[in-house]
């Protein structure tokens, strides 16, 4: 098999951020035998590409004439900040709900010791 094929299969798994192991579940093969495609060590057939392609959502001819240009072509300075704000907004999200959950835990915690106090363990 060409190494372009299986690097080019390689660069659309990753930008779906998909792991190898998925793959190979849904191909219904190891992850040994899925890397060995994308590395190059084994022939693959045409019907093995097009599941593939399947996989990934994308047509046969993406796979075999990958470009990654051609997916971060229209990606502009100012996407990229606003999608660095976004991820920032999401990550104090989180950040916010964490501490929440925390206090929620401690709470409960306390009314548990009282529960525990006010009438002995169970």
């Amino acid at each position: 098999m060409n190494t372009s094929i299986g690097n080019n299969i390689k660069s659309i798994r990753e930008l779906k951020n998909y792991t190898q192991e998925y793959m190979a579940d849904c191909l219904g093969i190891t992850q040994a035998g899925y890397s060995k495609i994308e590395s190059g060590k084994n022939n693959i057939s045409y019907k093995k590409i097009e599941k593939i392609a399947v996989v990934l959502e994308v047509n046969l001819e993406d796979i075999v004439y990958f470009e990654g240009q051609r997916y971060f072509k229209n990606v502009k300075e100012n996407d990229v900040g606003d999608f660095m704000a976004t991820c920032s907004k999401v990550e104090k999200l989180y950040e916010d709900k964490v501490f929440l959950l925390e206090k929620l835990l401690c709470k409960t915690d306390l009314e548990l010791k009282r529960y525990k106090e006010k009438f002995g363990v169970i």
